[in-house]
């Protein structure tokens, strides 16, 4: 079996799936160009903990994990099967390689997670675990995290990281969907981009010292930290740059490829 890539995706704002912009476009169809793969292990941004948590139920409930939004989002599920034994199996492949990992048999899907899923694979029938970052951990250790499922993608296994490119909320004004790029968010968005395509690891990693607008488009980690586990994940550090685009100024909706 031809190993199955991890991603790295952008899944802005939890309207994107009531939204039609470049991104929900592409989206739409990255499910069909990847294909169908036995599972989905998703490391969000939207969940983190000290210790690696997995979520083994068997079936995933889904988390409105926002609010103020219109009330036909709430009403929208992706409440995926579970697959417990691959939870298990996860827990002692993380345990094995030094990383600290526990299960949580009760916790559902975050929009994080349910978002690009519900764009690239809409009959939510293909399993799902979800796998927190780690609070107050650097780029190493969630490059770390991601080298550890390596093997999993020869399973049949789609390992993808979920956070966004570029995330300084602060600097959200109630922008347009299809509003200008901020400027701080296009040159770092072509930054990272650029970094990625040339499999810059020591720029990547230090991206906080390497590029100077990184802390006003990243002022907490938590949204980039999903990148480094899929790029961990794969067998060569540099990506393939699938999309580029930014809804409301300042998320810029990248999304990465990596073999």
């Amino acid at each position: 079996m031809r190993p199955f890539p991890s991603l790295f995706l952008s899944h802005g704002a939890p309207t994107l799936i009531m939204q039609d912009c470049p991104a929900t476009r592409f989206l739409s169809g990255l499910g069909e160009a990847t294909g169908r793969p036995s599972a989905i292990v998703c490391v969000s941004a939207h969940w983190e903990a000290p210790v690696a948590q997995i979520n083994g139920a068997v079936r995933l409930n889904t988390i409105h994990d926002f609010y103020g939004f219109p009330a036909p989002l709430y009403e929208k599920r992706y409440d995926a099967p579970g697959d417990p034994g691959l939870a298990a199996r996860l827990a002692e492949v993380l345990i094995s390689a030094g990383i600290d990992a526990e299960i949580d048999s009760v916790r559902g899907i975050d929009h994080g997670a349910w978002v690009p899923l519900m764009l690239m694979y809409p009959a939510a029938d293909i399993p799902v675990l979800q796998l927190s970052i780690g609070a107050g951990r650097d780029t190493a250790y969630h490059r770390d995290l991601g080298a550890a499922l390596r093997t999993l993608r020869g399973e049949g296994v789609l390992i993808v990281g979920s956070g966004s490119a570029t995330h300084n909320l602060r600097a959200f004004r109630g922008q347009p969907l299809d509003a200008d790029p901020e400027p701080q968010a296009a040159g770092f968005q072509a930054w990272l981009a650029d970094a990625v395509a040339g499999g810059r690891t020591e720029d990547l990693l230090g991206y906080r010292e390497a590029h100077p607008a990184a802390a006003w488009n990243h002022p907490t980690e938590d949204h980039i930290m999903p990148l480094f586990a899929a790029m961990g994940a794969a067998d060569d550090p540099r990506g393939t740059v699938l999309h580029q685009s930014v809804t409301h100024a300042v998320l810029a909706m990248d999304a990465y490829r990596f073999s």
